[in-house]
């Protein structure tokens, strides 16, 4: 029975030594967490447009699908649509009585509302990862596309008082992402474009199952380099899926997803 034992802490050890050594030849990379918004400070409307820019193109998400090439998921919003203009100049002839920043704000948090033509349902809510200021944000920076900024801070709701939780997904997408567990990367981050027992966005493959049908390191490759494992049938796609993970997570933590997705069989 001794021997048994020791086997079991043998293998143990080995174990945590092993992901130990991967995880350390994961280079660590500085998260690239969203900026903070805080409009009751002053801000002008040129300082929200940037930082709405920088989400816009970076941790909100949004070129993920509005991008500006053939076969786009989503409309390209930061160019003439169909003859209508930009985003900032459409927006008004969009719903009859709506401000542009309602009808934008609305679009970001109920995307199902406001559908277009001949795309898909497949936006997630914008209050899943984001916070209201940083939504507010990525609205006025849509309505500087061609058109006149109009979001002040009477726009943003109060700020949750102390010790009130925020939404799990927003704080992902802050410094909160750090305390999260594999379970909840998945469930917050990867649940934007995969389908996970039966939540989420039907974009990429499905993450059921998907230890059967990817070996760990195919796993962490697609999560590090997106385009250098793609699943057949989803070529065109490529391109689409953030490529900051690396950054955005500790080596641990990125073992630790690949661990949990190498699980689901």
């Amino acid at each position: 029975m001794a021997s048994v034992d020791l086997k079991i802490l043998a293998v143990g050890a080995m174990t945590i030594a092993l992901y130990t050594t991967v995880a350390n030849i994961i280079p660590q990379l500085e998260s690239d967490l969203p900026p903070e918004v805080d409009l009751a400070a002053g801000m002008t409307p040129e300082q929200l447009v940037e930082i709405g820019g920088q989400l816009f193109a970076g941790a909100g998400g949004c070129v993920v699908c509005h991008a500006e090439t053939p076969g786009a998921r989503a409309p390209n919003l930061s160019a003439d649509y169909q003859g209508e203009g930009p985003i900032g100049v459409r927006c008004h002839a969009r719903i009859e009585g709506m401000a542009c920043k309602d009808f934008l704000y609305q679009s970001l948090v109920q995307p199902t509302q406001h559908m277009v033509e001949g795309y898909p349902p497949i936006m997630p809510p914008a209050d899943r990862t984001l916070t209201q200021p940083q939504i507010w944000a990525i609205v006025a920076y849509l309505e500087s596309l061609g058109g006149e900024v109009t979001v002040t801070a009477a726009d943003i709701p109060a700020a949750p008082a102390d010790g009130a939780p925020e939404p799990a997904a927003a704080a992902a997408t802050g410094a909160g992402l750090e305390a999260m567990g594999p379970a909840e990367i998945v469930q917050v981050e990867c649940v934007q474009c995969h389908l996970y027992e039966g939540e989420g966005v039907e974009l990429g493959p499905a993450l059921d199952g998907i230890g059967a049908r990817r070996s760990a390191d195919e796993l962490r490759r697609a999560i590090l380099d997106p385009p250098s494992v793609v699943t057949e049938g989803y070529e065109e796609l490529v391109g689409l899926m953030p490529v900051d993970f690396g950054r955005r997570m500790s080596a641990e933590q990125l073992e630790s997803v690949v661990q949990y997705l190498s699980d689901l069989r």
